[in-house]
């Protein structure tokens, strides 16, 4: 028996993973519209994205407040997984959303005899939505969410970090992990999820920077990359 199987994480994410789907279907389709426009390439579409939030990436993100932009169940399965693989005390998140993958991760935690999570999220409304469903999951004492911009609110996480969830901004993945990165401990698990960056892909497959990095096969095409620190 796991938190994942039964009580109340299993049902406030089987609620909202029907609630994401629903609000995200739209988005998604325009997404996948956009980029499957004729003449335009995948590598074109990511570069356009990219260009755009770097130049206000903080207005980028105000449009999809109402947007979970969350972990499929699939995925969130993955992550609870591999917290509990490498026995995870201190896990850190960028992009805590609604707390879809939080809870995951969280759970994780719970699981593996305790621990702290330490969620960035930039919109205020999603933080405080995000709480309940932390709340009503049963898992609020594991968590901290820190609203504001990730590169001031993870300046300080506290100590060696076991496990970093990377699910934000897209273009702000590896000013996130440098920012992270002196905290890493060896061994510790790197999820990218969205990493479309390919400067972020760059850095974390260069073996020179301490990284063992690979594309994921769960959810493909959605630029999910696996990465441990070794140093």
């Amino acid at each position: 028996m796991n938190a994942l199987t039964g009580g109340p994480v299993a049902r406030v994410l089987e609620q909202l993973h029907e609630a994401a789907e629903a609000s995200d279907r739209a988005h998604v389709e325009e997404m996948m519209v956009a980029i499957e426009a004729p003449g335009r390439s995948m590598e074109q579409a990511v570069a356009d994205m990219l260009a755009e939030e770097r130049a206000d990436y903080r207005a980028v993100c105000n449009r999809f407040v109402e947007n979970y932009l969350a972990v499929s169940p699939i995925f969130g399965r993955f992550l609870y997984a591999m917290a509990r693989a490498c026995k995870a005390t201190r896990i850190v998140e960028f992009g805590t959303s609604m707390g879809i993958s939080t809870i995951y991760l969280a759970a994780a935690l719970r699981d593996n005899g305790g621990g702290h999570l330490i969620g960035s999220e930039l919109e205020r409304d999603k933080v405080g939505r995000a709480w309940e469903n932390l709340d009503a999951a049963g898992l609020g004492d594991l968590v901290d969410i820190r609203q504001g911009d990730a590169l001031e609110t993870l300046q300080d996480v506290g100590g060696e970090v076991d496990f970093l969830l990377i699910d934000g901004a897209f273009s702000l993945y590896l000013p996130v992990l440098k920012l992270v990165e002196p905290r890493l401990r060896p061994g510790a698990v790197i999820i990218g999820e969205n990493a479309f960056d390919p400067e972020y892909l760059d850095y974390v497959r260069n073996p020179a920077n301490g990284y063992v990095s690979q594309s994921l096969p769960i959810d493909e095409g959605r630029g999910n990359e696996f990465a441990v620190r070794i140093l």
